[in-house]
C-alpha cells in the first residue's frame, strides 16, 4: 500500500451520505475524483430524500464520469446512508466523505499510506472548518479553537498519535465489516461509537495532521443550535451504551449549562453575587475569542462568542435532555450484522 511501492496502489470506495445538499455536492465530488491516487476508485452517494436539487445533481455527476454512483437511502438517516454505500460498494479501503466536505488533493494517497506505516483500523485528519461569510467564518473560528471545543485534535490539530475517534476517516474494509457497519440507531455520534467498538476489539484508530478535509459550517444559528444540540443529545446516548467511555470534556458544557442556570436563579431570587457565574462566562468567552479570531473581518470577529456560546449551551442542554429511552431504544437493537452479504 506504500506510495513508494512499485505494486499498484489498492482500490479505493469513496462513500457519501447525502441530504439537501446542492450547494456543495458538486465541489465536493470533484474534489474526489481530482485526487491524485494512482488506484482504482469508486464513488457512492448514498441518496436521502432532499427536497432541494441534490438529486439532480447526483445524477448529473453519475452521467459525467462512470466512476460515481447512487444508491437510494430513504430514511435520511447518516448511519443508514453510509451502511447503504458501504454494502454498495467494493473495494478493499473505505473513505467516508460528507456531501459538504472538501478533500485536501493528496488526501486518499496519505491516508492509505497511513494505513500500512501504522497498521491502524481508521485514519483520519483534521476538520478543517472554513466559513464563505461573517457568519460561517465566526463559527469556523469556534470550532477549531479549544474554548470551543476543548482537546479534539481533530479540531485544534496537534501531533500523530492514537485517538479515540477521527474526522471521517478512512478504513479497511474488514474492520468495517467485522463490526457490522455503522450502528443505525445513532442518529449521531455513530462515527465516534463505530471508532469505540473498533478500539474495544483491539484495533487503532490513527489520528493525522497530514489529512485535512475542508467543512462548510451551519450557516445560521438556528442551524448551528440543533446540530450541536443534537451532537449533545447523542454523546450520552453513548456513555449510557458503552460503559466508561465518558471523559471531562465531555462533562464541561452541560456542567456550565447548570452553573449559569443556578447562577440566574440565584441572582435574580436571593442575591446579585449569583450572576457573578453567568457574567464569568461571558466574560471568558469574549475574551477567548479574541485570538480565535485574529485575521477576520470585524462583523465576523464580533459574532465568535454567539457561535461560542451556542455551541456550549446547545450540546450542553442536549447531553443533560437525552431522553433514558434512546439509550434503551439502542441497546435492544444490537447492533445488527447490516454489513453481511455485502461484496
Amino acid at each position: 500500500m506504500s506510495e513508494k511501492s512499485d505494486v499498484r496502489s489498492p482500490a479505493v470506495s469513496v462513500i457519501m451520505p447525502v441530504l439537501n445538499e446542492e450547494r456543495h455536492l458538486r465541489g465536493a465530488v470533484q474534489a474526489i475524483l481530482a485526487q491524485r491516487y494512482d488506484g482504482e476508485m469508486e464513488v457512492v452517494i448514498a441518496l436521502g430524500p432532499s427536497t432541494d436539487r441534490t438529486d439532480e445533481i447526483a445524477a448529473e455527476l453519475v452521467r459525467e464520469d462512470p466512476r460515481v454512483h447512487t444508491v437510494p437511502n430513504p430514511t435520511g438517516r447518516t448511519p443508514a446512508a453510509l451502511n447503504a454505500a458501504i454494502k454498495a460498494s467494493r473495494h478493499p479501503v473505505v473513505v467516508r466523505v460528507d456531501g459538504h466536505g472538501m478533500l485536501s488533493p493528496n488526501y486518499i494517497t496519505t491516508a492509505v499510506r497511513l494505513l500500512e506505516e501504522t497498521g491502524a483500523q481508521n485514519v483520519g485528519g483534521i476538520m478543517h472548518a472554513e466559513g464563505e461569510n461573517d457568519w460561517e467564518h465566526a463559527v469556523a473560528a469556534a470550532m477549531t479553537s479549544k474554548i470551543g471545543v476543548g482537546n479534539a485534535a481533530f479540531h485544534t490539530g496537534g501531533e500523530a498519535a492514537p485517538a479515540e475517534t477521527v474526522y471521517l476517516g478512512v478504513f479497511r474494509r474488514e474492520a468495517l465489516e467485522q463490526q457490522g457497519g455503522y450502528n443505525e440507531e445513532f442518529i449521531r455520534a455513530q462515527d465516534w461509537e463505530l471508532n469505540f467498538r473498533i478500539r474495544e476489539a483491539g484495533g487503532l484508530i490513527w489520528f493525522s495532521p497530514e489529512l485535512k478535509v475542508s467543512y462548510r459550517p451551519r450557516p445560521s444559528v438556528k442551524a448551528l443550535a440543533k446540530q450541536y444540540k443534537d451532537y449533545g443529545r447523542w454523546r450520552h446516548v453513548v456513555a449510557r451504551y458503552h460503559e466508561g467511555s465518558i471523559n471531562l470534556r465531555y462533562l464541561a458544557p452541560p456542567t456550565a449549562v447548570c452553573a449559569i442556570a443556578a447562577g440566574l436563579v440565584v441572582g435574580a431570587a436571593l442575591t446579585p453575587w449569583g450572576f457573578v457565574v453567568p457574567a464569568g462566562y461571558l466574560a471568558a468567552i469574549g475574551l477567548g475569542s479574541l485570538p480565535a479570531g485574529k485575521g477576520l473581518p470585524a462583523k465576523a470577529r464580533l459574532q465568535i462568542p454567539v457561535a461560542l456560546a451556542t455551541m456550549h449551551m446547545s450540546w450542553g442542554w442536549g447531553f443533560l435532555t437525552s431522553p433514558k429511552a434512546l439509550a434503551k431504544k439502542v441497546i435492544a437493537s444490537r447492533r445488527p450484522a447490516v454489513l453481511s452479504g455485502s461484496n
